[in-house]
């Protein structure tokens, strides 16, 4: 009887050390990049957005959480992420590195996003993608909407 009162005690023991040790290494689930409002209207007949009429262009503007990083994909598509690394979005700040197509924070984790896929993360220590923002090409007008 005391043997199994001992292996009880011990069973139970352990498996509060496994709970506490678990619990306190949760990492984050939630991307650290606070929501802002974003409704923008971008005229592409604008000189300044000239690099956007080009597959592969980009331009940042103001606006987001840290300012928008806007891309013209090779597909032919327009899209519009938050410039804030979701690593820390109050130190870090990606830019557009054409040569290879990745967003990359320079200053504070050299996180890297790949804008080919979507700003997925290539490499780390960032765990979430950009914050991204809805792209709708007004093709009449020649006008962009970026909205979340």
């Amino acid at each position: 009887m005391k043997k199994d009162y001992f292996i009880l005690k011990t069973l139970i023991f352990i498996v509060l050390i496994f709970l506490i040790v678990n619990i306190n290494s949760c990492k984050d689930t939630k991307n650290k990049i606070p929501p802002v409002h974003v409704d923008i209207e971008i005229p592409l007949s604008d000189p300044l957005y000239n690099n956007l009429t080009v597959l592969g262009g980009h331009v940042n503007i103001k606006g987001g959480y840290r300012g928008i990083l806007i891309y013209h994909t090779v597909s032919n598509e327009y899209r519009a992420y938050d410039r804030a690394c979701p690593y820390d979005p109050d130190c870090g700040k990606v830019s557009f590195i054409q040569a290879n197509y990745r967003a990359v924070d320079t200053i504070c984790c050299n996180s890297e996003f790949d804008m080919l896929n979507d700003g997925i993360v290539a490499q780390g220590p960032a765990e979430f993608p950009l914050r991204s923002y809805r792209c709708i090409y007004d093709e009449n007008a020649n006008i962009l909407y970026i909205k979340n």
